[in-house]
């Protein structure tokens, strides 16, 4: 069952790279109020159970897929 991981900077955490794009979409033209960068993680996990899929996602997020001082996560089954 494929899973999806999607992790981003936390609002308070300055966001270099985001505000990077953001200043290029500006010139180019578009309106837009904020731009954040992040990670998106598809992972094929071993189980048909959605709710053994998210448990072992939400293992993976916590141990290795993002920094808990200045990210956050969410998960989606796909």
């Amino acid at each position: 069952m494929k899973v999806a991981v999607k992790v981003l900077p936390k609002s308070e955490v300055l966001d270099t790279q985001g505000r990077a794009v953001q200043n290029a979409l500006k010139q180019q033209g578009y309106d837009l109020k904020e731009c954040r960068i992040g990670k998106y993680i598809v992972i094929d996990v071993d189980t048909d159970s959605e709710k053994t899929a998210l448990k072992e996602a939400e293992k993976m997020a916590q141990a290795v897929l993002h920094n808990n001082l200045i990210e956050t996560y969410e998960i989606d089954v796909l």
